[in-house]
């Protein structure tokens, strides 16, 4: 039986007849995405106000940017292997250092392109090149999205039920309205664990596919790592902000601004967690103060890591190419 949640193939179809047109319409693609890479990476950088994340970046004491910075590496490191549980559940032999390198700059590129783009196209492309099929990839990554989101169900859910903040007017969501929700993503949660736990049925069809529920052990394995990331995210904000807003505060926005973008409208010129953070905490700190540190956020979590994983994609496409130049 499967460790984790998984989907087993359908039977292959015949194979069909080669398409010469095919290897330049796929060359084409990645053309594209390198240069959708390229100007996203520039764009990026564009609207950053770096004089503010430098005067923030100045001002921020030693101590406190290296703590932020370890919590954020430990956030994808952990991260990284989140895709380890899909190699249990596919059964693929690819050695753990190689699963976490992919692992690591999907994730990177999911953060800052979005998972279309970033998490999905790269995943497919290093997966692929590493000799696994795409019906083992998706699997991979079915496995690694619902390890991510379901600690986000049990944390969001305790937050928005036992520590409800006061919503801005404009949101027109009740304390009732978060509480309950909240109650039903926890029970989300909890439910799939313990249907994992104790469930008697153990797989489901769907459209051909057999998806297989993974054990009990391995589903409060997945909690756990998920809510452990989840948790070290808002830590690297809570650090950075020094003390001046409680954890269980920033955990409670962080999670809202994961869904913010859903039930209301973001003013222009602020991503969704500059917003949320600015208002709900904006009677707290000042607002250039809040953006000023989540832009620092922004640089350590978000940039550094984005820089690194561009540096990686790029060696492990040289190294792929250079065998068959060789050959």
């Amino acid at each position: 039986m499967s460790a984790v949640a998984a989907a087993e193939p359908a039977p292959r179809r015949p194979a069909l007849r080669a398409r010469p047109w095919w290897p330049w319409l796929r060359k084409g693609f990645w053309l594209a995405f390198f240069a959708l890479l390229g100007y996203l990476l520039v764009s990026q950088a564009r609207t950053i106000a770096w004089d503010e994340v430098a005067q923030t970046l100045r001002e921020l004491p030693l101590p406190v940017l290296l703590a932020a910075g370890g919590l954020a590496f430990a956030s994808h490191l952990l991260y990284s292997t989140f895709d380890l549980l899909g190699r249990r559940a596919v059964g693929h032999r690819l050695p753990a250092p190689k699963v976490m390198l992919v692992t690591f700059i999907s994730y990177a590129f999911n953060l800052n392109m979005g998972a279309l783009v970033g998490g999905v196209a790269s995943r497919y492309r290093l997966y692929g090149r590493l000799g696994l099929d795409e019906m083992q990839v998706t699997r991979v990554m079915a496995v690694s999205m619902v390890t991510n989101w379901l600690g986000y169900l049990l944390l969001g859910g305790l937050a928005f039920a036992l520590f409800p903040l006061a919503l801005p007017a404009e949101w027109d969501i009740s304390d009732a309205v978060l509480q309950i929700a909240g109650s039903l993503l926890a029970a989300v949660a909890l439910g799939y664990v313990a249907a994992c736990a104790f469930s008697r049925k153990r797989s489901l069809s769907l459209r051909g596919h057999t998806f297989t529920l993974p054990s009990g052990r391995t589903a409060l394995l997945q909690l756990a790592m998920s809510c452990l990331n989840w948790s070290l995210i808002a830590g690297t904000i809570f650090v950075l902000l020094q003390g001046q807003v409680d954890y269980v505060t920033v955990l409670t926005v962080l999670l809202l601004a994961a869904v913010a973008g859903v039930v209301t409208h973001v003013p222009a010129g602020l991503g969704v967690l500059e917003a949320v953070f600015v208002a709900l905490l904006g009677t707290q700190l000042a607002p250039a103060q809040l953006i000023g540190t989540l832009l620092a956020y922004r640089a350590l979590y978000y940039l550094a890591p984005l820089a690194l994983a561009v540096l990686c994609f790029l060696f492990l496409e040289i190294r792929h190419k250079a065998p068959s130049r060789n050959a």
